[in-house]
């Protein structure tokens, strides 16, 4: 049996698309039916591991959980991670394919058609419900001719469209009717609904506004989202990270927690864990002068690492950060951050930078070397072997994944994968340094749990008692779930993936 499909689309980025898909795939689950995400083109350094270690898109991958199935590279087939302004890795079914800037890709997209098809069907068989998520808007006349995720999609599944336009970006009316008005005839006849997405305050000041897009659309306006008020869910991208959220004020009753913003951060959930607790304050830094005095320094990964790393001696974070661990200020390098930490990065092929290599930071005797061998990408369970990172946690099994280029060797690895050491390990922990490679470390309970109550005792700060992550984000599913069923209804979401597109009403 080939598998229903209902579509989202945006007016633009940032609508609301992967909110939606993620709360649409929940509300199908909760009605009994097996329901699958899909992303033809994904352009994210968020990405997530499967099974197999294929890499997807890290919303894919919370659409999967939203849906109650395991992630597969099906869902996302076409992955692309920015490593510069113009150029970016492409990621096919999993698998690096190919870098390439911005024209070349466009050049040879025509090609992928085939994989996402394929990918498509592959899902269209397993599943009684297929909910695919489009990608920036349906509306970019210049590249409509390479276009193979919004509107070339949704008629290949024959797949009724929800535009989704947001409110909070002002401008809803020539959001909505300025795409559809945009859009080729054929196109705009896939469409069978508007969506207004992320409303404040109270809906029926927008009765008004509902009459006029209908009267002038001659389609039904199917809900008003509301603004989900401090949703604990991860972004799609780092994108939404504004500078208006990065702060140098003290703080006096919470773990002050400075990440780094690099110009090509990736992973950046890797912080959401540590978000969710209640004393603890991220602030994400993107110049010396913003860093103040913090409790904690986190360097997250990045795509480029010897580029990010060129970027903090520029801003002159460089400095800042060694002099905060010389006067004892934790900090913690994840990934390429953890490479950065160390004495030295050679990258003899300039395999993710044209740069040849760099000095480190010098805060940990860890040495890293760029080769033209397979990029690691796995999840993992590891032991750690040692009480240095933080107290009492030797024993202790942790799980998470990896995705990075470049071996790195250490003197003391702290994690055991199997019976050989982990080589991501710590060192320097005189000084309060460390770093590993371990996506999703601080997901893990126990270990967050007691690395909170090292850092408030060394701080002087109240401690509080942590709550499972996991149970966290399945409530905030179901939470937007209900937001977004209360407001299209749930007839009319029935209705929309049980009847031809021209009979929704």
């Amino acid at each position: 049996m080939t598998a229903r499909t209902l579509m989202i689309q945006g007016t633009c980025s940032s609508a609301g698309k992967s909110l939606l898909t993620f709360a649409l795939c929940r509300i199908f689950r909760r009605y009994g039916l097996r329901v699958a995400p899909f992303k033809a083109q994904n352009m994210s350094n968020n990405a997530a591991v499967c099974a197999d270690g294929g890499e997807i898109g890290r919303s894919q991958a919370l659409q999967a959980l939203a849906c109650g199935i395991e992630p597969t590279v099906q869902m996302n087939p076409v992955l692309l991670k920015p490593e510069a302004d113009s150029r970016s890795q492409v990621i096919v079914n999993g698998r690096p394919w190919n870098n390439l800037n911005a024209r070349d890709y466009f050049e040879r997209s025509k090609m992928l058609w085939t994989e996402m098809t394929s990918a498509l069907d592959a899902l269209r068989e397993e599943y009684d419900l297929v909910i695919i998520e489009g990608a920036g808007s349906p509306a970019e006349l210049n590249l409509q001719e390479f276009d193979f995720v919004n509107m070339r999609v949704a008629h290949y599944a024959d797949a009724p469209v929800l535009l989704v336009g947001n409110i909070e970006l002002g401008g809803i009316f020539a959001q909505l009717l300025g795409t559809l008005s945009l859009l080729p005839n054929k196109d705009r006849q896939q469409v069978c609904g508007l969506i207004v997405n992320k409303f404040r305050g109270d809906h029926s000041l927008f009765d008004d506004g509902v009459k006029i897009l209908e009267e002038r659309s001659g389609l039904p306006v199917l809900g008003v989202v509301p603004w989900v008020t401090d949703l604990n869910l991860p972004e799609e991208d780092a994108a939404p990270v504004q500078e208006t959220r990065i702060s140098h004020q003290a703080v006096t009753d919470q773990i002050d927690i400075a990440v780094i913003y690099f110009p090509r951060i990736s992973n950046l959930d890797d912080v959401d864990a540590l978000r969710s607790e209640s004393n603890t304050r991220i602030r994400f830094i993107r110049s010396a002068r913003h860093l103040g005095t913090p409790d904690v320094i986190l360097l997250p990964g990045t795509k480029s690492t010897l580029d990010d790393l060129a970027w903090l001696r520029e801003t002159g974070l460089a400095a800042a950060i060694v002099d905060a661990a010389e006067a004892g200020v934790e900090i913690i390098g994840l990934c390429g951050g953890y490479q950065m930490l160390g004495t030295g990065i050679e990258n003899p092929h300039q395999l993710e930078s044209d740069l040849p290599g760099a000095d480190g930071l010098g805060l940990l005797p860890v040495q890293t070397t760029f080769e033209q061998t397979p990029k690691q990408t796995r999840r993992i369970t590891a032991t750690i072997c040692e009480n240095s990172p933080v107290p009492r946690t030797a024993g202790l099994s942790v799980s998470g994944y990896e995705i990075h280029q470049g071996t790195s060797t250490a003197d003391n690895g702290w994690l055991k994968v199997s019976e050989a050491t982990y080589r991501c390990g710590s060192s320097g922990y005189g000084n309060s340094v460390w770093g590993c490679y371990l996506h999703g470390l601080f997901h893990n309970d126990q270990f967050r749990a007691a690395w909170i109550e090292k850092i408030c005792r060394q701080t002087g700060k109240d401690s509080s008692s942590s709550q499972p992550y996991a149970e966290l984000t399945e409530r905030e599913l179901d939470r937007l779930a209900d937001e977004v069923e209360a407001a299209i209804g749930t007839d009319r979401l029935m209705q929309l993936i049980n009847s031809e597109i021209e009979t929704v009403s």
